[in-house]
Order: structure tokens, then sequence, then C-alpha cells
């Protein structure tokens, strides 16, 4: 694409330089990835400021960059390299146009289905991703665990990429012959204008409770960044929502969708009933328009059953067969790190993503409910470093009333003291059925060795993650495998 018909697309305050008519080799956020005539646009970071670097970009061979910070070098940089500046308000809003426009508007041309909540979006996904194939249709996914573009698998650093890679990979997608994306969309996208001019065809809730207070200073705040996919769907989009959760009236009052509810109450379009679960999976009858369904899962938990009605709906707005989406359902294997069970005899050690509140204490009321011999129940958990804060208490306090054993460890320390993380959460713990074993690994090992013949083990927090990040490094370390060791399977 040229770059005069790339800035035809965005709304510039001032264009200055020489507008070059070449090919556009790229876009990039990051001016180590600039390469010869790559478009690179200065956005401000958590903790780097792109506008900082653009001479770096310019002497790379940038053939045009955009910024919002009129200042940021002097103009005859850019007249004495005939590189083009583009002052813009928001370089996230330009970041996320100019992307849609230079990977031919992707998302317009695919079923783009965004799933948006505190918990459940991964494995909504899963689902959903699952039910088109077996229905025949190609998918792509994109996500907290992997992103799927076809035939191609990715590496996932964060939930939403982005939108540069967002385009690019969607991109993919259209040109493998997808006929759907499934995406997960979080809060920091949402405020970071990540998913921004992408065209979504519908759209999931699946709850909120708190998290990301640490970015998002206010459950207010978390709120209203969530709400904006529904904001901005279209009247011709849908949405499938829990109509159980209290806020999804809030969250779609704006919404200008055709609404879908999913729940287990009376008025509930897609209404759930009869949830039956144990350790090898759940069954529920699902009821919609006069007609019921019963549907299975190896998915463990209610609130599985409320992923994979949700997922169920949105195939069966979009046409799906009845058949194919029990089928696909059905079909799913398990996803990994999520209520993942891992077992060896009769001792079960479960691998759960769960690191919030709310999703610590589903996880474990599922355990609670299943525990009909009253087995131990041992948790082991951590919190994670440079990350909401006001959390820890509160998961300590779940942890320890919801368990006869707790075991605090380190999680992703990042640049945090693990002790301090630890003593955040021994605040919320008024019992004294806890010990703290800080080295991760050891943890684990002190639960498997030395809990009952029978126990069940809850090792929280990390779910699919291959790593342990500590002071700017990733470790490799996977709680499934260290779990799988000390089982000696």
């Amino acid at each position: 694409m040229k770059l005069t018909d790339l800035l035809n697309g965005i709304n510039a305050v001032q264009v200055t330089g020489n507008i070059r008519n070449d090919e556009v080799s790229s876009i990039e956020f990051d001016s180590r990835k600039v390469v010869k005539d790559s478009v690179f646009v200065a956005i401000r970071g958590f903790s780097i400021d792109g506008h900082k670097f653009i001479s770096d970009a310019i002497e790379k061979g940038a053939i045009a960059v955009v910024l919002e910070k009129d200042d940021s070098v002097p103009e005859d940089l850019f007249k004495h390299t005939n590189t083009a500046k583009i002052l813009v308000t928001d370089s996230r809003r330009a970041l996320a146009e100019i992307s849609d426009i230079y990977f031919d508007h992707p998302s317009a041309k695919l079923n783009l289905i965004g799933i948006t909540g505190t918990n459940g979006k991964t494995t909504t996904s899963f689902i959903l991703k699952n039910i088109f194939e077996t229905a025949g249709y190609k998918s792509g996914l994109l996500g907290t665990i992997s992103n799927y573009t076809g035939s191609s698998v990715l590496d996932s650093k964060l939930t939403t990429p982005e939108s540069n890679h967002i385009n690019q990979m969607l991109a993919q997608m259209v040109l493998e012959k997808c006929d759907y994306a499934v995406m997960e969309v979080s809060s920091h996208s949402l405020a970071l204008k990540r998913v921004h001019a992408l065209s979504y065809s519908s759209a999931v809730f699946t709850n909120i409770t708190s998290d990301h207070l640490d970015f998002h200073k206010s459950f207010e705040n978390y709120f209203n960044a969530k709400k904006i996919l529904f904001d901005n769907l279209s009247g011709d989009a849908f949405v499938v929502y829990n109509s159980d959760d209290q806020h999804s009236r809030k969250i779609l009052s704006d919404c200008r969708a055709r609404k879908y509810s999913v729940g287990n109450l009376s008025n509930a379009d897609f209404l759930i009933n009869d949830i039956q679960y144990d350790l090898t999976g759940t069954t529920f009858s699902l009821k919609y328009n006069e007609s019921e369904y019963f549907i299975s899962t190896s998915l463990v938990g209610e609130f599985n059953a409320y992923n994979a009605c949700a997922a169920f709906a949105v195939g069966k707005l979009y046409g799906i067969d009845e058949q194919k989406l029990i089928d696909g359902i059905k079909a799913t294997p398990h996803i990994p790190g999520r209520f993942e069970v891992v077992n060896t005899g009769n001792k079960n050690v479960i691998i759960d993503y769960s690191h919030t509140s709310d999703s610590l204490e589903k996880a474990l009321h599922v355990i609670i409910n299943l525990n009909k011999d009253k087995r131990e129940v041992v948790t082991v958990f951590g919190c994670g470093g440079n990350r909401d804060k006001t959390k820890r208490p509160d998961m300590g306090r779940i942890a320890s009333k919801l368990s006869d054993k707790v075991i605090l460890t380190s999680d992703n320390p990042r640049d945090e003291d693990p002790f301090t993380i630890i003593n955040d959460i021994k605040l919320g713990i008024e019992g004294n059925n806890f010990k703290v074993i800080e080295n991760r690994e050891e943890a684990i090992r002190s639960a498997i060795d030395k809990s009952s013949k029978d126990a069940i083990i809850l090792i929280a927090g990390k779910g699919h993650e291959e790593y342990q990040e500590i002071k700017g490094k990733r470790h490799q370390f996977s709680d499934k495998k260290t779990a799988m060791h000390y089982l000696n399977i």
C-alpha cells in the first residue's frame, strides 16, 4: 500500500515533511523492528515512551513517523531525512486505524467474535472454536494461551496483542479462508485502544468481578473499559451475555446490538438447568425457544456449564446445526491450565489459572461440591508481583476458609520481593492452617508428598504458563509438569 493511500484514512492534526508515494513495508510501534519504508507509530507505553526512539526509527529508514508529541524531535530531522511527520491527537488510536487500513480491513471480512469478562474468556473461546470446526468451518483464535491463524499456531504474550499484530493475524486468517475468528478481549486492550477500528459481528460477556486494579485504579474504570466493547457494536451485531451476573444490565445499557441472555434464571433466553459434574466432566440441560438440549463436556464445574452455554448460544445464533453444537462442545478437549485434572491413584491435582478472588473461590467451591468423601483439600497459590495488591488478602481469606491446608508460595513475583507479596496474602488469613514455602517447586512437592493419599490438591494462579517471571526474566517452569514429576506420572 502506498503511503498516500494509508494517510488518507486517518485524521491527522498536521502532515509535514516529504510524503513519498512509495509502498509501505510495515507498521511498527517498536523502533527495533523498523526497516526501510516502515511507518513508525510512537506510542506512550507503561514505562517506555516511543517518542524517545523516533530518531532511531528514522535512522533505520522509516518512511513516516506518527506521533502525538509535536516537540519530540527537531523539525529539521524530518526535513533532512525526507521523512513524513504525521501529528495526531492519539497515537494509539492512529496505530489501530492505520493497521486496519494497511491490512485491508480484515476484521470486516470475518465473523469476528469478541469475548470479554473477568473469567471464562479462554475456555469459551476454545469451545466456540471447536464448535465451528466440528461444523466444518475454518476458524482462528486470538487469546491468552496461543494464537491460531488457520494453519499456524503462534505464541501469545498478551491476552490481546497490539493493534498492528491483531490486524496482521486477522489478515492471515482471511488469506487462509477462515470463516470465523474468536478473540479474547482484555480490559487493557480496550482501554489502550488495541481493538479500536475492528468490526465485530458478535460479542460475549461472561462476568465481571474486581481485577487489574493496578492498571485501572478502580472497579469503575475496569468496568467502563469492558463496556467499550459493547458500546461500539453496530446494530447488525449480536451479544450473548450472562444475565446471572448483576452487572450485565449496566454493561449493555448503551449497546445497540441484539441481546441474548444465558443463565439459570427463568427469564434467560438460553436457560441452563440441572448442572451435574464430577472430575470427569459436566452435564446440563439447555432450553431455547421451546426446545431442550442435553449437553455433556469433559470440562469440570458449574462455571464451565456457563461457558459452554455461551458458546452454544453464539453458534446457534450464527445458524450452526444443534447437533453440531452439542458434538462440538462434547469434543472440546481440556483447555490447558483451566481446571485441568492430573491424577495418580486416588490423589488428584488440579491445575487452574484462577488468579482472582472470584475465580479462586469458584474453583474451590467446585472442589467442595465434588468432595463427597470429605477428602483433604490442599491449595497452593501465590499472587503476581507488580499487579493488583487489593486482591491478595481476600484470596488468602478464601483459600484458608475453603481448604484444609494452604501453602503460600511465589507466583511471578516480577520486581517485588516474594515475601512481601506473601505477607500481603497472610493479612486476610484468620486461622493457622497455612504454611509458607516460597519456592514454587518445593511448595508443589510438599503438597503432593505430605498430603493424604486421596487428597485433592489445587495449584492455582499460573495455569497454562510455562515460566516464572522474576526480576525481568522468565525462567522455565510449569505447574503441570512439576506436579506430574512428583506424582511419578
